[in-house]
């Protein structure tokens, strides 16, 4: 792990692997001939990346979504960058936000695409929210299982979020229908129509009475 110290150490899920004895450190600038997770990878990580991961490893970058201005990526040196595909976040800082995963939702998406859900299993236990991951994912997940190479994770990504936009058009759809519908005049209740009915027979004998009053 390149660890940059912009996390909140009681919130980083990276120092709580380090203390687990699941991850180390690694020296800013020195290079990792294994798979590094940057967002300034041009390729995705996907199942062909297994053999490098197994014997290299894996890095991950400790640093916070908010600071990414301030991380010096071009120190993460390799020949490995790879990318993470569309995986939603379900630690408790950025719960529900797409892509904002934390170190250990990183890795665990890892180890997950290269079909080593062992490790996945592992790393995740040692947070109490870490079942909710693959929980809220499991439809992507089992999509990427399929793939194979990069591109085809790519597809499978590309594929669910026009899904998704799909599915968001229907609802915004559904939403204005009802709106229209609560809009329109609804015929009056029949309780309704009789209390105007003997309202405008009373106002007819008043005017009557009045009428025969002028006369007199």
């Amino acid at each position: 792990m390149y660890d940059l110290n912009q996390c909140d150490p009681k919130r980083c899920t990276g120092r709580k692997l380090l203390r687990h004895g699941l991850l180390k450190v690694y020296k800013l600038g020195r290079k990792f001939a294994g798979i590094i997770l940057t967002p300034m990878a041009s390729k995705c990580l996907s199942p062909l990346d297994k053999v490098i991961m197994e014997q290299k490893g894996l890095c991950v970058v400790d640093c916070s979504w908010a600071k990414l201005d301030e991380t010096p990526f071009h120190r993460m040196k390799g020949p490995n960058m790879r990318l993470l595909p569309y995986l939603v976040a379900a630690n408790p800082v950025n719960y529900g936000k797409p892509c904002e995963l934390s170190c250990v939702e990183a890795i665990t998406a890892s180890f997950q695409l290269i079909g080593r859900k062992d490790l996945a299993n592992l790393y995740l236990s040692k947070f109490k929210w870490g079942s909710e991951f693959f929980k809220i994912n499991q439809i992507i997940f089992d999509k990427y299982a399929c793939c194979v190479t990069s591109n085809e994770v790519i597809q499978a990504q590309n594929n669910y979020i026009e899904r998704l936009k799909e599915e968001k058009e229907e609802v915004d759809d559904d939403d204005d229908d009802e709106e229209s519908s609560l809009s329109q005049d609804f015929p009056e209740s029949e309780s309704e129509q009789e209390k105007e009915e003997v309202e405008e027979e009373e106002d007819k004998n008043e005017n009557n009475e009045t009428e025969t009053f002028k006369k007199r």
